[in-house]
Formats: structure tokens, sequence, C-alpha cells
């Protein structure tokens, strides 16, 4: 009689890592490549979605310059956000530069 607290085991007879690898090659939309492309790409993703959010705050501080109708206060918020929109863009573009550096090293070093 079967026991509810009977662990059951399953055994794997297949090929080993080496086929797993080879048939995951074969699916459809599974990214091929070595894991430095894969964080590369994924990095830039990142630094290009962080670029257009301070394109954005851009545009929210020229709303508040806009719709603040000359008050000081306004403008002086408006041109906090820019200056610090922009050094933070300053600092995704060098991130954008290290990391292109960086591959371009490390890709020189794989060979």
């Amino acid at each position: 009689m079967w026991n509810p607290n009977t662990l059951l085991a399953q055994v794997y007879n297949g090929g080993g890592i080496k086929v797993g690898i080879q048939e995951t090659n074969s699916i459809a939309n599974v990214a091929n490549g070595n894991v430095r492309d894969i964080a590369t790409k994924i990095l830039n993703a990142l630094l290009n979605f962080l670029a257009l959010i301070a394109v954005t705050m851009i545009v929210i501080a020229g709303l508040y310059l806009i719709l603040g109708l000359g008050e000081e206060e306004a403008k002086e918020k408006a041109k906090k956000i820019i200056q610090y929109t922009l050094i933070g863009l300053i600092v995704v573009l060098f991130s954008k530069v290290i990391v292109s550096f960086v591959t371009v090293y490390l890709a020189s070093q794989a060979t």
C-alpha cells in the first residue's frame, strides 16, 4: 500500500547537460550568446531607459515653468529639476562609455 509520506524519485537517463544545452539552442526565442553579450544588452537597455526618463524629466520641468505663471518658486523648481536631470544624463552617458570600454577590453582579453 502506498504511504503518502513516501517520496518518489524520478530517474533521468538522458544525455546529460551537453545534450540539454544543444536542445535549448534549437528552441525559438531563446537567447544564444555568451553572458557578456547578454549583460551588455541589458545594461545598454537600462541606460537607454534612464536617458528616456531624463528627457521626460526635462519636459516636466518645462511644464513647471509654463504652468508656474512666472512665479519665482516655480522657476527655481524647474531650474533645479533641469540641473539635476542634466547631471544624471551626464552620468548615464559616462556609464555607457564605461560599459563600452569594459566590453571592448574584455573582448580583447578573451581572444
